[in-house]
């Protein structure tokens, strides 16, 4: 796994002024390319090799024993972060410069169980409908032969962010 630390401004929150003032893909790729700091929940899972196009989102990670539960698996909490991540952030690739999104709800469903030896997994997540208020997005999560691990839909709410909370350099655009 590629050290996903170096020459990157590590876990932090993106001021609402950076986030308002940016495309989603634009903000979505800068936080892949390390120009904008991960979101500190991605710690625990430590996404690398992460794409971006317009409605589609790839993230790679890599299960291990950190990310067990009791009985000795793989716990659903680190697929649920990745599907949903992916989800959101293929959602976010979609919106215009002043405009986020919040999930509202989503389902997952579990396949084939992860273990420390399961490898690279790969998390693809797409849009299936983005409005003015509304978005819907799958995921997939797939191991190195391509076997479907886990699988999610979601509806996230589209919303402009209030012009208050902008930077005075976005209000008058």
């Amino acid at each position: 796994m590629p050290d996903s630390t170096a020459g990157k401004p590590g876990y932090g929150v993106t001021s609402t002024e950076v986030l308002a003032s940016m495309a989603g893909i634009d903000f979505v790729r800068a936080i892949f390319e390390g120009r904008l700091p991960e979101p500190p929940i991605m710690q625990g899972v430590e996404p690398f090799d992460c794409t971006a196009e317009p409605g589609a989102v790839v993230l790679h990670s890599v299960p291990g024993i950190r990310h067990y539960n009791p009985i000795g698996s793989v716990h659903g909490g680190y697929a649920a972060i990745l599907l949903d991540s992916a989800m959101g952030l293929a959602v976010h690739s979609t919106l215009p410069v002043g405009t986020g999104y919040t999930t509202l709800e989503f389902k997952i469903s579990f396949i084939r169980g992860m273990t420390k030896d399961t490898g690279t997994v790969r998390t693809e997540g797409r849009t299936l409908n983005v409005g003015r208020r509304a978005a819907t997005a799958e995921a997939r999560i797939t191991d190195a032969k391509g076997r479907l691990l886990a699988h999610a839909t979601t509806t996230c709410l589209v919303f402009e962010i209030p012009r208050e909370t902008m930077g005075k350099e976005i209000v008058g655009m």
